[in-house]
């Protein structure tokens, strides 16, 4: 991958999930932000030639953004199999090589990887639902990039000190997300989300 921007490209273009589950909160991770993290990461030196693991990886966005810059193996982990056939589809379309394929709550995670990429669900319809990632992250990897509201912070802050972690790097980013579910009232609404890099100590 030559550049950001055709990273950016190469992940806009990956098959979404098409009918979201409300109570497992699969909201689309966009290309631009997933683009910008990853390309951060390849330039620290937690992608290139690294085991990575996306946690709770809906449609793959991160893993395979993650192997399209030079990750060595990608674990995808999704608890939702309609979800993880299509991150296996967007993978395997483009040739990729070098994946495994978890139909598992993210509590039964047990492998140890070098960096984990994960977009959990925020919360909203089950409160701190992003801590138990949170903490399976924290046992399987030294680095950590994780999507969260921005509102977060304090929360994310408290529980990584409490795990011997730190926060190293925060990317800020207006999430607009498209009505996907009949209670939203509106066609699309901007979140504050963050994406909190955290290194072991």
């Amino acid at each position: 991958m030559k550049s950001k921007k055709e990273l950016e490209v190469a992940l806009s273009k990956l098959n979404k999930i098409e009918s979201p589950k409300v109570e497992l909160e699969q909201y689309p991770t966009p290309a631009s932000a997933a683009a910008e993290v990853l390309w951060f990461g390849g330039m620290n030196g937690d992608i290139k030639d690294k085991v990575i693991a996306d946690l709770g990886c809906g449609n793959g966005i991160l893993g395979i953004g993650a192997v399209l810059l030079g990750a060595k193996k990608v674990v995808f982990l999704d608890c939702d199999n309609s979800s993880l056939l299509v991150a296996k589809k967007n993978f395997e379309d483009l040739g990729l090589k070098n994946s495994i394929y978890l139909n598992k709550d993210v509590s039964e995670f047990v492998d140890k990887v070098d960096t984990v990429v994960q977009n959990p669900p925020f919360g909203v319809q089950d409160e701190h639902a992003d801590r138990g990632f949170l903490i399976k992250s924290m046992e399987t990897a030294k680095s950590i990039y994780s999507f969260h509201k921005l509102e977060s912070k304090n929360f994310v802050d408290a529980l990584a000190r409490d795990h011997g972690f730190k926060l190293k790097s925060l990317f800020k980013f207006k999430f607009k997300l498209k009505k996907t579910q009949e209670f939203h009232k509106k066609e699309s609404y901007a979140v504050d989300v963050g994406c909190f890099l955290l290194r072991k100590l």
